[in-house]
């Protein structure tokens, strides 16, 4: 256990073994002058129709790992039959008052993720509840047919293992589905043809939700026997750092292990997904930073970290191997994390989009730079019982995979390219005798750019994407006057944008920002600012703050709703 593991859960205890006041808070509740737990984040906006709701499970409670898996059954409206024009999914949260970590929770049909998340701790003397909201339009062919479900929520109470059996939070859960039929002479967005999990064994026949990879050679992998007319996928991707690797972008060199006290986790401060197909390199997908709620508790009152309650899938375009898939034969589509060091949950799923004029169509990939990260790692530090200075990781990649496929209305060839860039700064001031003084500043900034060139009879398509997700963390121990005796302060600024030309003309544009600030240095405060919009979808912005652990600022424009449509953010 590293020492911000120990100090942090010490304090944890301490306070519950005193039964103190203080509060742990969620609320999607926008009120001044509360402790509730207010995000941003826009609503999923609804077209003007009443929905058909299909309730999927209702006050399922998680109160010990007893409870962790439970199931449900899933079936299609059958008073409002496809196709769709949206369907969104929501998820209701509650959790009495008491004291109880952050936890991990997951909602899956067919072992397809429709949701992954983390919750907040509880508030001490109040019930406090949550909704979390998801455009699931483009996984419509999944939802077209009666479906098992699974929600997968682990928590323990008095089953805890000593001394954490006191904790007493319990969650309740409940969550639907929206169809809204398509309206008449409404133009409707395509969705994907075909869903597809890719699943991990547990060894008793099941599987396990999420996947589990401790190391970087473990491997979510799973061998699919595809229709032979696909003309594109795409890999929806969640890789949720866990244990060791829960700060990974505050991470050391492994020859660094005897005065990595703070974090305590090696490997470097990168880490990325890789994805292969039949074992060659087939696309990447960045590591998010995402900052749950137990670290540091109080710098999170009453803001969330940038999307901590709901994770946002990468989504990686494999349109290059459609050709290849479409061959008739078994192919092996794989995960893993670069870097892992114990571990990360993930879940994938796949999206066809088929060829609906054609059985059978053929094609191959024709070019493939992408090669295996190799981050350069620099250590400038100086001093022996003290230790200053700064340790950097840095890695550059440019690559291209393009490949084309015969379809019914002519070959499509069809280029992704994209730049990777990743940039990790730990400055350090140790004191590696009696580590009484652990200052350690982490400047982390990850991000994608990419343009995918699609030409064709049909003319020609360029798709420019860009993805973004810096994050600074300062660390300042020991601090008296803190409560868990350290002080934290946190940036994060998620960006994630995209432009489509259609022989020149620009056809659709979309833009999201989501900047998070939190410290518990001198007085706490927090705030957030949400922005989005797009050619097509209406403009949003909400900006909210807090001091001292209450919301003391919500702008009007909060009250707007934002235009998302199916896969965006992506």
């Amino acid at each position: 256990m590293n020492a911000v593991q120990r100090i942090v859960l010490t304090a944890v205890v301490a306070e519950l073994l005193l039964a103190t006041t203080m509060l742990w808070a969620q609320s999607q509740n926008r009120q001044m002058g509360t402790e509730y737990t207010v995000t941003a984040d826009p609503l999923v906006p609804r077209p003007p129709e009443s929905p058909c709701v299909v309730p999927l499970f209702s006050n399922y409670t998680f109160a010990h790992f007893a409870d962790t898996t439970q199931s449900f059954q899933f079936a299609p409206p059958a008073d409002c039959a496809g196709p769709w024009e949206k369907i969104v999914f929501a998820i209701h949260f509650s959790e009495n008052p008491g004291v109880q970590f952050d936890r991990t929770a997951s909602v899956y049909i067919s072992n397809t993720n429709l949701y992954f998340g983390t919750t907040p701790e509880p508030l001490a003397t109040l019930t406090n509840t949550w909704q979390v909201e998801r455009d699931v339009t483009d996984y419509a062919a999944l939802l077209e047919t009666a479906q098992p479900g699974t929600i997968v929520l682990q928590n323990c109470t008095t089953d805890c293992p000593p001394p954490y059996n006191t904790l007493n939070g319990v969650f309740t859960v409940s969550a639907n589905l929206e169809f809204y039929p398509a309206r008449a002479h409404h133009g409707l967005p395509p969705t994907a043809d075909v869903v597809l999990p890719l699943v991990q064994p547990n060894g008793q026949g099941g599987v396990n939700l999420p996947a589990f990879l401790f190391t970087p050679t473990d491997q979510l992998t799973t061998t699919f026997n595809l229709p032979t007319n696909v003309e594109q996928a795409y890999l929806d991707v969640v890789a949720q750092s866990q244990s060791n690797d829960e700060q990974w972008y505050a991470c050391f060199p492994n020859n660094l292990s005897s005065i990595n006290e703070v974090y305590g986790c090696g490997n470097t401060d990168f880490r990325e997904t890789e994805v292969t197909i039949d074992g060659q390199p087939a696309g990447i997908a960045p590591i998010s930073p995402w900052v749950y709620t137990g670290f540091l508790p109080d710098e999170w009152v009453p803001i969330p970290g940038a999307q901590t309650l709901d994770f946002v899938p990468y989504r990686v375009n494999l349109t290059p191997f459609a050709g290849l898939l479409s061959d008739g034969q078994p192919h092996t589509i794989a995960l893993s994390v670069f870097n892992d060091d114990n571990y990360f949950a993930l879940s994938a799923s796949l999206l066809l989009y088929l060829d609906a004029a054609s059985t059978e169509v053929s094609g191959a990939v024709t070019r493939n730079t992408l090669t295996p990260p190799s981050p350069a790692v620099f250590e400038h530090l100086k001093g022996t019982t003290t230790v200053t200075g700064t340790i950097t990781a840095n890695s550059q990649r440019q690559y291209t995979i393009a490949g084309y496929v015969h379809t019914s209305h002519g070959t499509v060839t069809t280029a992704v390219s994209q730049q990777q860039s990743f940039s990790g700064v730990q400055t350090i001031d140790f004191d590696t005798v009696n580590f009484s003084v652990l200052d350690q500043n982490t400047s982390v900034e990850t991000s994608l750019s990419s343009l995918t060139t699609v030409s064709g009879d049909q003319g020609i398509t360029l798709i420019e994407e860009n993805y973004r997700f810096p994050i600074t963390v300062d660390l300042i121990y020991p601090v008296s006057s803190s409560l868990f005796g350290l002080t934290v302060a946190t940036t994060q600024r998620y960006e994630a944008s995209k432009l489509i030309w259609r022989d020149g003309r620009l056809e659709d544009s979309r833009l999201v920002t989501n900047s998070v600030s939190a410290t518990d240095v001198g007085e706490k405060s927090s705030s957030q600012q949400y922005t989005s919009f797009g050619l097509h979808t209406p403009f949003y912005s909400c900006q909210i703050a807090s001091a001292e652990n209450q919301l003391t600022s919500v702008s009007p424009t909060c009250d707007q709703q934002a235009g998302r449509g199916p896969g965006w953010p992506w």
